[in-house]
C-alpha cells in the first residue's frame, strides 16, 4: 500500500480561465498595468499581478522603452495640494501632423514615408538629416492645464505656442475651472518663452493668480504624466488616417480621462470624483 497524495486536484480559489483571458487580453491590446486592469475588471491588484506573473508577462517598461516607466531604486515622494485649484500645472505638447491617408503606422514604413512626402507643405523647408530629409508637415500644439489635487485636465488643440495663444488659452482655462467651482490660486509652468511674456503675466495678474516657473520637468510632473497618457491612449493608440480623424477623437479621450478613467494615484477614482459638487457628475 502506498500513501495517497494530499495535494488538492483542483484550486478552488484560483481565478477562472475566462477572467484570466480577459486580464491577458487587456494587457496585450491596451498595454495596461495591474492596477488599471484591476480597476476595470473589479479585481484586487495583487490578483491581477499573480495572473500576469503566472503567464510570464514582461514588465511594460521592457516591452515599450519609448513610453515605459523609468526604473527607480527608491519610490519618489508624492506631493499633492489639499484642494482643487491650489496649483494648476500648465504645459504644451507638440505633435507632428498626420498626412491625409495615414502615416507609417497605418500604411507601413515605406508607404507612410512616400505618403508623407506627397503631402509635404511646399511653404515649409525640408529638413536635412542623415536619412536624406524628412518632409515638414507642421505640428499641432496641445495646451494643457491640469489640477494638482484632482488631476482634472483642461486642454485645447491650437496652431502655435506664441505668447498671444498661450495667454488666450490661460484665460479660457481659468474661466473653465471657475465654472466648475474651482478657484485657481497658483499656476506652475516651465520656463518657455510664451510663459515669460507680459501677455501671460497680465492674465494671471488680472485674475490674482500667483505664477511659478520651474526648470525641471519633474517638478511639473503631473502634466508630464498627462502627456504620456494621451500619447498611449489617444495620439498613438491606433492608426489614424488623417490629422482631422485624430483631432475628432480628442474630446472623447478628454471626457474619459476626466470622468471615467481610474487613476492609480487616486486609488482607482477618476479626477471628477475629487471635485466637490461638480456640475453634471451626478446626473
Amino acid at each position: 500500500m502506498v500513501d495517497r497524495s494530499s495535494r488538492p486536484r483542483s484550486c478552488p480559489h484560483r481565478t477562472t480561465g475566462r477572467l484570466e483571458r480577459r486580464v491577458l487580453g487587456l494587457r496585450v491590446s491596451r498595454r495596461w498595468g495591474p492596477a488599471r486592469i484591476a480597476y476595470h475588471l473589479g479585481l484586487n491588484i495583487s490578483t491581477v499581478g499573480r495572473v500576469l506573473a503566472r503567464y510570464d508577462c514582461p514588465r511594460l517598461s521592457w516591452t515599450d522603452p519609448a513610453t515605459g516607466t523609468r526604473i527607480r531604486r527608491a519610490r519618489p515622494i508624492r506631493y499633492e495640494h489639499p484642494a482643487p485649484g491650489d496649483l494648476i500645472h500648465v504645459d504644451i505638447k507638440k505633435l507632428g501632423r498626420i498626412p491625409d491617408g495615414g502615416g507609417h503606422k497605418a500604411l507601413g514604413r515605406a508607404a507612410g514615408r512616400k505618403n508623407r512626402h506627397a503631402h509635404q507643405d511646399p511653404a515649409r523647408p525640408r529638413r536635412k538629416n542623415v536619412s536624406g530629409g524628412r518632409p515638414n508637415l507642421g505640428y499641432v500644439y496641445l495646451h494643457h492645464a491640469v489640477d494638482d489635487h484632482s488631476r482634472l485636465a483642461y486642454s485645447e488643440m491650437l496652431p502655435d505656442e506664441t505668447k498671444q495663444t498661450a495667454a488666450a488659452f490661460m484665460t479660457r482655462a481659468l474661466e473653465h475651472f471657475q465654472t466648475l467651482g474651482i478657484t485657481v490660486t497658483r499656476v506652475l509652468t516651465d520656463n518657455g518663452a510664451c510663459y515669460r511674456s507680459r501677455d501671460f503675466a497680465k492674465v494671471l495678474t488680472d485674475a490674482q493668480v500667483k505664477h511659478k516657473r520651474t526648470y525641471r520637468p519633474q517638478t511639473n510632473g503631473k502634466v508630464e504624466r498627462f502627456n504620456r497618457t494621451l500619447q498611449e491612449e489617444w495620439a498613438y493608440a491606433r492608426a489614424y488616417t488623417s490629422e482631422s480623424e485624430r483631432a475628432a477623437a480628442y474630446p472623447g479621450f478628454l471626457h474619459r480621462y476626466n470622468h471615467h478613467r481610474p487613476h492609480t494615484a487616486l486609488e482607482g477614482s477618476c479626477p471628477a470624483d475629487r471635485v466637490p459638487n461638480l456640475p453634471g457628475q451626478y446626473t
